[in-house]
């Protein structure tokens, strides 16, 4: 195996599983090769249906450079209704082809199919009982066009690896992508760390201060500001180095200022600043930093990723998703004992189950044997146990299992060569992306 990039092994991806060397080359020098299109899972009613009922309108947008909050922001102003009224599955990449689905509660299906913004295209679908909740999609199917590639003669190499790491179809570990972490900054997990150890005011040192020489000159100028003030408490005057455009660093320095913030009440209470999504986040950060570091872990030790093991944790597939890509269930999971190894591997071989690891939390289950063993000195080097997260509001979690394993049909064409496969919500295709081209995490972002 080869060892990853340095800020890839920052949050916790050590290794690439091919030895092949990569194509190199860089993503999105144009939205049109990035593009992503959600595998849907909604069956609307007909828009004639009674909008008493059904009063959700439910759309597909395919978007060109929009940020999807922005999107929803920008067709709630067309239609002049609140933006809570707008809902959608999955948030999508800005500088890509997005192809998703949105509901406008009580929404007029008239104005909708009137409303025109730029580097849009709208189509109406029907009606919903209910508006999409996160989650609310199977996966994305995504074509991906490399650009810039120095040696695409290793493209064949690097998928027998994939192919042979995944039996029969090209496989890649499943951790969470440098952009789970921040591009480029990437210290969500050690804010949402601190959070779960309690460290307050370090959590909200490490958000707002802590400068990245990968930030522009702005940004790194006003957290070295924080940083200055940061010992004589002086709040007022980080706050007003502090651009607009940093809002939510400004809001944590804001509650500080009016609490003369000097008590660990003070710094969570800062915190509490954030979007309730995002304080969630924080320690969803926290939590896939560990698993990252248990799959890394795995990989060392060269144990495999497609069958189980005895003491593994085994999740069976979705039954009412789309067959293909298989989405995991994590809610049905089943421990694999000596005496079930070979059902589990059987199970999983035909892609109806998937071995699994913890995304720590306070109702986590560790197994037994070696995957248990790895998992709890992961946790003891970070210093950390279940019960850490039971936390107060938002920052708790009971956390879950995640299937340590994405498999998928690849397509490889054209030159510049273009990546067509589809991944399971919650997988990231630029995992997938980074065997290939072995490029520093800033050409993958």
């Amino acid at each position: 195996m080869r060892e990853a990039h340095p800020l890839e092994a920052a949050v916790g991806i050590d290794y690439y599983v091919s030895d092949a060397a990569g194509i190199g080359g860089r993503l999105r020098e144009s939205p049109e090769h990035f593009r992503v299109e959600e595998i849907e899972t909604v069956d609307p009613e007909p828009l004639s249906a009674d909008p008493g009922a059904y009063p959700h309108v439910l759309l597909r947008a395919t978007l060109r450079e929009w940020d999807t909050n922005d999107f929803a922001g920008a067709l709630s102003d067309r239609l002049g209704i609140s933006r809570e009224r707008i809902d959608w599955a999955g948030t999508k990449d800005k500088y890509a082809v997005t192809t998703q689905l949105f509901t406008v509660r009580k929404g007029d299906p008239d104005a909708l199919a009137a409303v025109d913004l730029p580097e849009t295209d709208i189509e109406i679908l029907g009606r919903t009982g209910r508006g999409l909740q996160f989650g609310d999609l199977a996966g994305n199917r995504f074509e991906i066009t490399v650009t810039g590639a120095n040696r695409t003669d290793t493209i064949e190499s690097i998928t027998d690896d994939l192919r042979s790491f995944g039996g029969d179809r090209v496989g890649v570990p499943n951790v969470f992508g440098q952009q789970r972490f921040g591009s480029r900054r990437a210290i969500t997990h050690e804010v949402g760390l601190a959070i779960v150890r309690r460290e307050w005011e370090q959590a909200v040192r490490t958000y707002v201060g802590n400068p990245s020489e990968r930030e522009r000159e702005r940004t790194r100028t006003a957290r070295a500001t924080v940083e200055d003030s940061w010992e004589r408490r002086e709040w007022q005057r980080a706050l007003e180095a502090m651009p607009a455009y940093l809002g939510y660093e400004r809001a944590m320095l804001q509650r500080l200022a009016e609490l003369d913030g000097d008590e660990p009440a003070d710094f969570r209470s800062a915190l509490t600043a954030l979007p309730s999504n995002l304080q969630r986040l924080l320690v969803n950060a926290a939590q896939s930093y560990a698993f990252n570091r248990i799959c890394s872990e795995r990989l060392r030790r060269g144990l495999p990723f497609d069958e189980p093991i005895e003491g593994d944790v085994i999740c069976f597939a979705d039954s009412d998703a789309p067959p293909d890509p298989a989405l995991p269930d994590t809610s049905r999971t089943q421990s694999v004992t000596e005496r079930r190894v070979e059902t589990a591997r059987r199970h999983v071989e035909r892609g109806r189950a998937f071995v699994t690891a913890p995304l720590v939390g306070t109702d986590t289950e560790f197994g037994a044997g070696e995957p248990a063993e790895i998992a709890r000195d992961v946790l003891d080097d970070l210093e950390l146990e279940p019960a850490d997260f039971e936390l107060p509001g938002e920052f708790e979690s009971s956390g879950t299992r995640r299937a340590i394993l994405v498999r998928t049909d690849l397509e490889v064409s054209g030159d510049p060569p273009t990546f067509s496969f589809a991944l399971p919500k919650g997988s990231y295709a630029t995992v997938l992306l980074r065997e290939y081209m072995k490029a520093p995490p800033d050409d993958l972002a």
